[in-house]
């Protein structure tokens, strides 16, 4: 039986249509997906006749909550599981702006980021539009609190799903489900540079970010492999464009990496790079992942590199670490239950 969500909402209200409905059903359906529903027979404002013929056409398939892990800090971490038994991650996070979620866009990355838990076994699949958008659904009832920021910097590259990541987005947008408002969304990117100039002219009021991690080629190449298929010098010119197009600041992910980006050196480069830009450096401390064998830069190693860039014109903070308790690291929670 085909799954309804598969559907964009075009071709859903095209399909009622099909069956003789008024295109005003799909929206009455797309309302009750968005609360969560698991099925037609619940949806009290469609006669039970017409919920009868929905259900012996289309399912509706939803993500499991498989395993929760909650930290001390508010931050709970959630393993879910996919209809075809692959398994994901969300995170929900506390802050003092609003609750945010951090969702995956991809089974596993492909990108192959050397410190990274997401990427070890490789990409499996991209993720439907509607399972992005089940991951919010499902994740915000499981936390229990209402969720308004999202983040899609959890497992996989969200613009190598290019046109699901579009789906979805319109989707969570639309003010008949979700209506989050895209400025309160952030996509990052490991680099894909013609995305970045494609998603500026589709999405300019979702907020971009760019994992960045080194201020030069070689040592980006050392630790993202995306850095030799789009150099930095044309990672950077996308990067600004998009700013001027969008009057948006892009922001810049760097995690500190003991030994490896994390010198004063490293920071003025990183200063020399960005000064005059429109931007800001969000220095993100690793979370260790075993396989790796990489370790995380101090707290005063951190500071010190934060204090260079800010007394260089260069606007950073360093980002609050989250759930230490609990598999913290992108991609951790999945590996260990997979």
């Amino acid at each position: 039986m085909e799954n309804f969500k598969d559907l964009t909402r075009e071709e859903r209200a095209a399909a009622l249509k099909a069956l003789g409905l008024p295109a005003f059903r799909e929206a009455q359906i797309f309302k009750w997906i968005c609360k969560g529903a698991e099925d037609f027979s619940g949806m009290s404002d469609l006669s039970a006749e017409l919920r009868t013929r929905l259900a012996e056409k289309w399912s509706l398939e939803t993500l499991s909550v498989d395993l929760v892990q909650s930290s001390s800090d508010g931050t709970k971490k959630f393993l879910l599981g996919l209809p075809d038994g692959n398994k994901i991650e969300t995170v929900f996070m506390e802050y003092s702006y609003g609750n945010s979620l951090c969702i995956s866009t991809q089974v596993g990355c492909a990108m192959g980021c050397s410190f990274c838990a997401s990427t070890i076994g490789g990409k499996r699949r991209n993720l439907k539009a509607w399972e992005m958008l089940d991951e919010f659904i499902v994740s915000e009832k499981a936390a229990g609190k209402p969720v308004n920021h999202l983040v899609l910097m959890g497992i996989g590259e969200p613009f190598d799903n290019y046109e699901n990541l579009c789906e979805f987005l319109r989707q969570i947008h639309d003010p008949k489900g979700i209506g989050l408002s895209y400025r309160n969304i952030t996509v990052s990117t490991c680099g894909i540079v013609p995305k970045i100039r494609q998603f500026g002219q589709d999405f300019p009021q979702v907020n971009l970010a760019i994992s960045l991690h080194a201020a030069n080629q070689k040592a980006r190449e050392a630790l993202m492999p995306v850095a030799k298929a789009y150099d930095l010098k044309s990672l950077l010119e996308a990067a600004d464009d998009h700013g001027k197009q969008t009057g948006r600041r892009v922001t810049y992910e760097y995690t500190l990496i003991a030994g490896k980006n994390d010198s004063l050196e490293g920071a003025a480069e990183l200063a020399e790079l960005l000064r005059g830009t429109l931007c800001h450096v969000n220095l993100i401390p690793l979370n260790p992942v075993a396989e790796t064998g990489l370790s995380a830069s101090s707290k005063k190693q951190a500071l010190a590199f934060a204090d260079y860039l800010e007394k260089h014109g260069v606007p950073c903070s360093i980002r609050r670490t989250l759930g230490k308790d609990i598999d913290a690291a992108c991609g951790q929670l999945r590996k260990k239950n997979s």
